[in-house]
């Protein structure tokens, strides 16, 4: 069994190709499904967010699985494996482990200890469980990823003050005007990132914040949040009267499909109307060809770049600090792996004495006579289980605590030898 990462994210791949390998959490169980049900696919997970796709997965066959994998992501997206593979990254085994280590921490964030991340992450790890992707080896990896970003929340600053990609994209806004507060605002969707966005205007003095959403109710749940900032919410339907209203628009929604285009824009902005789009969602929500219009600037995740280096070379110490507590996390891992490989002598040692237990048992109880050994046989089969159980305990918990590869081979050759256990083999690779 090898551990692999299949995947593309801001450092590999442009917007146009990540929101084409986008998958919406609408869509995961249909692509964990299709994945899974390859013939050298055991398990697998996978984390979409605005800045990445990663595909998670446990093979029998590395060369295949790879293979099964990629041909999914041509699939998907619709492009040819040739052009994709050089947006794609692959990653196996330590790797592995260690790039979704980095990731849960916020340290392969465009946004260096952003926080959100840690939530995705989560949601990959629920999702693959509910869908039956995930298995013993990938939850295993995943909670020990969630432990990781936790304690480098809670043990180093890396966090504190972090800018988000919300707050980028709010920074980005107020380097192209002279204040937020002379203004009109208005944002395209109501979820957590929108959340943030009015969050952000609203400690930067923005006066005026108008939210768009398909669902009225829910963002006037989110300006309900906001009160003392003055926030109007408009259907979908009013969108382009609300953002005929504004200066500078935010589109964070979840559509799959561009909102805004060069037409709708022709149409209801007047050409001497000075208009800012900032475009933080994957897919995008702004089509691109509105970067024709004179009186458009037009921004998108990947124009962020240049406003989040300012705000991280503080915190390059602090993730110096996180690398180091992501060694323990990684090394834990390392070793829950390793003694994997004494399952098959543990399993098989357990069958025997199993065989032996219940044959004496057998014998046992016949000497008893009939009448007592139907009064008495659970008592008796619950004794032997647990005497077993105990004779074992010991040596199988000291078996896989053994941190010393071959030491804990020879162990286990040992008790191949002592026991007679037949048909027992691991991996002299591992």
């Amino acid at each position: 069994m090898n551990i692999a990462v299949i995947g593309l994210s801001h450092k590999t791949a442009p917007v146009e190709v990540r929101e084409k390998l986008s998958i919406p959490e609408p869509q995961i169980e249909t692509a964990l499904t299709q994945i899974y049900s390859y013939p050298h696919v055991a398990e697998v997970s996978i984390l979409s967010t605005c800045n990445r796709l990663e595909i998670y997965f446990v093979t029998h066959d590395t060369q295949l699985g790879i293979r099964e994998v990629c041909q999914f992501l041509s699939e998907h997206s619709k492009l040819p494996l040739e052009s994709l593979r050089q947006h794609l990254f692959m990653l196996l085994q330590e790797d592995a482990v260690t790039h979704l280590m980095r990731v849960a921490a916020g340290l392969d964030s465009l946004v260096l200890g952003e926080g959100q991340i840690l939530a995705q992450v989560k949601q990959a790890h629920k999702l693959g469980q509910q869908y039956k992707g995930v298995g013993s080896i990938l939850n295993r990896l995943f909670k020990q990823a969630l432990t990781a970003g936790k304690r480098v929340r809670t043990e180093t600053s890396i966090g504190t003050g972090a800018v988000s990609i919300s707050s980028a994209a709010v920074e980005l806004a107020q380097m192209k005007v002279d204040s937020l507060a002379n203004y009109r605002v208005a944002i395209l969707g109501a979820g957590k990132m929108s959340r943030l966005l009015v969050q952000h205007l609203a400690a930067k003095g923005a006066g005026s914040i108008s939210i768009i959403n398909r669902s009225v109710a829910r963002a006037q749940e989110l300006a309900n949040q906001f009160p003392a900032a003055e926030v109007q919410v408009y259907p979908i339907v009013e969108m382009m009267v609300a953002i005929a209203n504004a200066d500078i628009i935010f589109t964070s929604t979840a559509s799959t499909e561009p909102l805004l285009n060069r037409a709708k824009l022709e149409a209801h902005i007047p050409s001497d109307c000075r208009l800012i789009l900032i475009d933080i969602s994957v897919p995008r929500n702004v089509h691109a060809d509105v970067n024709g219009l004179d009186n458009i600037q037009a921004f998108n995740v990947d124009d962020l770049k240049a406003v989040v280096a300012q705000n991280q070379e503080s915190r390059r110490q602090m993730a110096q600090e996180a690398e180091a507590l992501l060694e323990e996390e990684i090394e834990g891992f390392d070793a829950w792996w390793r003694s994997l490989e004494t399952v098959p002598t543990i399993s098989c040692l357990r069958d025997k004495m199993e065989t032996i237990r219940a044959q004496e048992l057998e014998k046992a109880l016949s000497r008893l006579g009939s009448e007592f050994a139907e009064r008495h046989q659970e008592v008796i089969e619950a004794l032997t289980r647990g005497i077993v159980n105990k004779i074992l305990h010991d040596p199988m918990v000291q078996l896989r605590a053994q941190q010393d590869i071959e030491a804990r081979r020879k162990a286990m050759q040992t008790l191949q030898m002592l026991f007679n256990l037949e048909g027992v083999s691991y991996n002299q690779n591992s």
